[in-house]
């Protein structure tokens, strides 16, 4: 008699290896991979149009993938409860397992799931999500969660160890019938206008490529990683927070090919645990740990003094940041980078950031939702600390007096204006001098380089010098308020 089957609730673990939830149904018999699409029970309501586009392509690759195990992905839409309830009755589905998520909607739709089907099923279980360590497992030695990242990491890294990650199933057992799934292109997850061409052409969604990604990383970059980090004119950092941020690779698997690769080349392990990039893996970790622990902090400051803060937005000015025309050309060049991969280089993300809090006083919450309609690996737990860590009113936050100069940002980082001038092809030909001030440039150079300022390049939305002088002293009012 044939057992009943067992279904793998699919959400941020769009892969086959390293994934526990399905070699546990594997071992019980039949296995019913499904995946919700229920926007609502998400974060901020719905993915942003970039995420939704990953989503579409990574989904594809899964179901291509699972096909190849003698599988296939039920997609279903609305309600998750709603939908796995239906997807048990028609299939007599006796088991039901997931990954865990840890912010808000995804541990609310958790906690219904598992109360309705409880003792209704012989088994349901969900495990341990795509994370390093469980963020509730982390205190400190009073027992509190962290809110500094340095001894958060160390303490981390006092007993930390992964495992080797699970290999793809070499099969997969089918039910007897498979429940009816609805068709992706129905979902609308692609943009109905065509704007995601540079998004086409630079990615590829999905486990594959989350591999690949890894490997030229590894072998190309990792040990140029800390001195190559910070200048965007080099591609010296990974891309794979979209990658993680979908679970189509797990920390794991970074992790284990990590020490892989150290051992390949005789290093020790406390030699690369050291590695600049493996701390980037811990700020993921601090990141989820903090939105754990601290759930409001998606719209509300982490210090409270922050709440009194007198923004002063102009429309005007945050569609300038928005549409890359700022007139500060690392600025721009940043948001035009983000339009058309859906991605930005980190520092490159501190000065824009910087620039639209600082410069500009618009409320950190506004470029958190920019970034999260338009980055691919639109996170909530890293876009959460990523903004309140600029805004200064985070965890081990950058001071807000501390303000970036986005002239001085651009000569330092891309000194031979090559970033810049791959983004912002109307300066091309501004001598390096003047690449990232072409308002200070003579006529006859910008002349000579075809740029007519204010026609063919914005003139600067604002000044620097006055902008950070506002600045300091709205930080200053915030605190005169604060203490009042």
């Amino acid at each position: 008699m044939l057992k009943a089957p067992t279904i793998v609730w699919l959400r941020r673990d769009l892969r086959l290896s390293d994934h526990h939830p399905l070699q546990a149904a594997l071992r019980r018999g039949p296995v019913i991979p499904v995946y919700v699409w229920s926007p609502a029970e998400e974060a901020r309501g719905r993915p942003g149009a970039a995420s939704r586009w990953w989503l579409h392509h990574s989904l594809a690759r899964l179901d291509r993938d699972l096909r190849k195990v003698g599988s296939r992905l039920v997609l279903r839409s609305g309600p998750a409860l709603e939908a796995l309830r239906d997807i048990v009755e028609k299939s007599g589905a006796q088991g039901l397992v997931w990954h865990r998520r840890y912010e808000p909607e995804g541990m609310a739709t958790d906690r219904a799931v598992k109360a309705f089907f409880q003792n209704r099923m012989e088994w349901i279980e969900s495990m341990p999500g795509d994370t390093l360590v469980e963020p509730w497992t982390v205190q400190t030695q009073s027992g509190k969660p962290f809110r500094v990242f340095s001894p958060f990491w160390r303490r981390c890294l006092q007993t930390l160890e992964p495992g080797e990650p699970l290999s793809v199933p070499e099969g997969l057992p089918s039910p007897q019938s498979w429940p009816a799934s609805e068709r992706l292109e129905d979902w609308n997850l692609r943009p109905t206008i065509s704007w995601a061409e540079g998004m086409e052409a630079h990615w590829e969604p999905g486990e594959t490529g989350a591999q690949a990604r890894l490997g030229s990383f590894l072998e190309g970059k990792i040990l140029r990683y800390g001195a190559d980090r910070n200048h965007p004119d080099r591609t010296g950092t990974s891309s794979l927070s979209p990658h993680l941020h979908f679970g189509e690779i797990t920390p794991r698997q970074v992790w284990a090919a990590l020490n892989r690769f150290a051992e390949r080349r005789g290093l020790e392990q406390e030699n690369w645990r050291s590695w600049q990039f493996v701390s980037e893996l811990g700020w993921r970790e601090f990141a989820i740990h903090l939105l754990y622990h601290f759930p409001e902090t998606t719209t509300r400051p982490l210090r409270n003094e922050f709440l009194k803060f007198p923004w002063a937005e102009v429309p005007s000015q945050l569609r300038a940041w928005q549409r890359g025309k700022t007139g500060y050309p690392i600025v721009d060049a940043g948001m035009r980078e983000l339009w058309h991969h859906g991605w930005m280089h980190n520092r490159v993300r501190m000065i824009v950031a910087s620039f639209l809090v600082k410069h500009l006083l618009v409320p950190w919450q506004k470029g958190a939702e920019w970034f999260w309609d338009t980055l691919v690996d639109a996170d909530l737990a890293s876009n959460t600390l990523g903004w309140q860590w600029t805004a200064g009113c985070g965890a081990d936050a950058a001071p807000y007096f501390r303000i970036f100069n986005p002239i001085t940002q651009g000569e330092k980082f891309d000194p031979q204006g090559v970033y810049v001038r791959r983004w912002i092809p109307e300066l091309v030909k501004v001598p390096d001098r003047f690449l990232n001030r072409p308002w200070e440039a003579p006529a006859e150079v910008m002349a000579g380089a075809g740029v007519r300022m204010g026609v063919d390049y914005p003139l600067p939305i604002v000044d620097h010098a006055e902008a950070r002088k506002r600045a300091l002293g709205a930080y200053a009012e915030m605190r005169s308020l604060a203490a009042s």
